[in-house]
């Protein structure tokens, strides 16, 4: 199992959270999950500017499967482009860059 942190940016830093927002962010990570992201578990916590992730991720055995930030920033952003509440409250993550992955072994 692999953990990532990841976190989305608010429109409107500032902006009071509220109690289900945790909630919301899981459920639509989980809705908009596919199989190949290998999500197993995820956890939110909203901050004043963000909402920070953590990403509890398969670990893929075979060569050529994505590594996992890939994953989990493939993940966040499809959320947050398919999801209403998410477009509405928070910015889209930055691109995910191929430098940012750790070699594979």
């Amino acid at each position: 199992m692999e953990i990532v942190y990841a976190s989305l940016t608010r429109r409107q830093p500032g902006e009071a959270s509220h109690k289900s927002e945790a909630a919301e962010v899981v459920d639509a990570l989980w809705a908009h999950a596919l199989p190949g992201d290998g999500l197993q578990h995820a956890s939110a916590r909203p901050e004043a500017d963000r909402i920070d992730l953590l990403l509890y991720l398969m670990t893929l055995d075979a060569p050529t499967a994505p590594a996992a930030l890939r994953r989990a920033h493939g993940l966040v952003a499809r959320s947050q482009q398919n999801s209403l509440e998410l477009r509405r409250r928070y910015l889209p993550p930055a691109p995910h860059t191929p430098d940012a992955d750790p070699a594979r072994p």
